[in-house]
């Protein structure tokens, strides 16, 4: 007799209404021998609200390492485990990649049990163009690593989801007024299919003033929509563009070279931003050389 292999089911749940559970997500979740859960306390509620009662084991970004190896022993040994996350699609700023990665190269069969999803969710409510677009998950919590992030995404064309927690999201929208621009339209989705969901529409500048205005912007799930940049117009001079970079870097930090020497040329600002780290990375280096040496 040859070896009975397991199956892993990677299950979508809601991300706040129970009846968008799907009927084959409640199946799937009934016959599993074992649900891996993000937090075994969260996924036991959503359990009970829909009269199952299953063996839960933790698989979370602390601990899938160490917890993989098990599951996939049971996997040999037959079992089918259900993947599940706190709320939507697993994987999508959630853990799990590991244990889909090393299941699909054992062998394994791995299925998807598609559902909710505050990315489409948020898409399908926004309004803004949706044939070509690019999920960011959450942005760096520390303000100048946000700043270089978005920067950086400035000039993308495609439009752009991002998660947020409630207290950075007037920081993050400050932040992406300044770097895309306050123009920019936006949409903040808030607690999607919850009692209490809304839906606000504007420009980054807009929305960073209802933000700082209104108390119960800052609150519940959030996921952010960005248009995407305008295609750009114009040919950029690439010597104005760097004489003018080289000048600001001797007095200012590479974000605020980028955000400035865009204005003044041109140029996007994550080509700004490029050539500024550049070129404080070079002049930083010849200041650490001994004296007497010259960098080649």
């Amino acid at each position: 007799m040859g070896k009975v292999y397991g199956r892993l089911q990677v299950v979508a749940t809601p991300i706040g209404n129970l009846a968008d559970l799907s009927a084959r997500a409640r199946e799937t979740l009934l016959s599993a021998d074992v649900i891996a859960a993000e937090d075994t306390r969260h996924t036991r509620v959503l359990l009970s609200a829909i009269g199952i009662a299953k063996p839960l084991v933790s698989l979370h970004e602390h601990n899938e390492s160490q917890r993989t190896p098990q599951l996939l022993a049971r996997l040999a040994a037959g079992e089918t485990i259900a993947l599940v996350s706190d709320a939507g699609t697993p994987l999508l700023s959630d853990p799990g990649l590991e244990l889909v990665q090393r299941a699909a190269r054992a062998g394994f069969e791995v299925h998807a049990i598609p559902g909710p999803s505050a990315i489409t969710s948020a898409l399908a409510v926004a309004g803004l163009p949706t044939e070509r677009f690019c999920f960011e998950g959450f942005l760096p919590s520390r303000e100048r690593e946000r700043r270089a992030a978005l920067a950086a995404l400035a000039p993308e064309p495609r439009t752009l989801v991002f998660f947020e927690a409630p207290h950075r999201i007037v920081k993050t929208l400050a932040d992406m007024a300044a770097e895309f621009g306050a123009g920019r339209p936006a949409v903040v989705a808030r607690e999607l299919t919850k009692a209490h969901e809304t839906v606000y529409r504007g420009t980054l500048q807009e929305l960073l003033a209802r933000a700082q205005a209104e108390e119960n912007f800052q609150r519940g799930e959030i996921t952010i929509v960005v248009h995407g940049a305008a295609a750009a117009t114009g040919a950029v001079d690439g010597q104005l563009l760097r004489r003018t970079v080289e000048l600001l870097a001797k007095e200012l930090p590479p974000g605020r070279v980028a955000a400035i020497a865009a204005q003044l040329t041109g140029a996007s600002r994550a080509t700004a931003y490029a050539l500024a780290a550049r070129i404080t990375l070079r002049a930083s280096d010849t200041t650490s050389l001994p004296e007497g040496e010259e960098m080649s």
